[in-house]
């Protein structure tokens, strides 16, 4: 029975670390600044664009504190900050050493 298992398992897993690669492409680095001319104030920002974000702490990066019902995030290497529906209030370049 474990010889079974073995058998099964090698191949699964030779797959899943064939598959990595494509994987990580799949999840940018959201440090690494790229411009979106497409973000402006008063645009919607994409809700995929807005998920992959990381949410920062706007003090501790020195932005503004954010009205109820917004909140910052990190996408891109650009600080965007948008109410609950997705409406971009202001986008700032992140700084390089984040």
């Amino acid at each position: 029975m474990k010889s079974i298992r073995a058998a099964l398992a090698l191949p699964i897993l030779a797959m899943a670390l064939a598959s990595m690669p494509a994987m990580a492409q799949d999840h940018q680095d959201n440090h690494t600044y790229k411009q979106h001319t497409e973000w402006r104030a008063g645009s919607k920002i994409k809700q995929e664009d807005w998920n992959r974000g990381e949410k920062v702490d706007y003090q501790q990066n020195h932005l503004r504190r954010p009205p109820a019902g917004h909140e910052w995030r990190q996408i891109d290497g650009n600080y965007v900050m948008a109410k609950q529906d997705g409406t971009i209030v202001s986008v700032r370049q992140a700084p390089h050493d984040h």
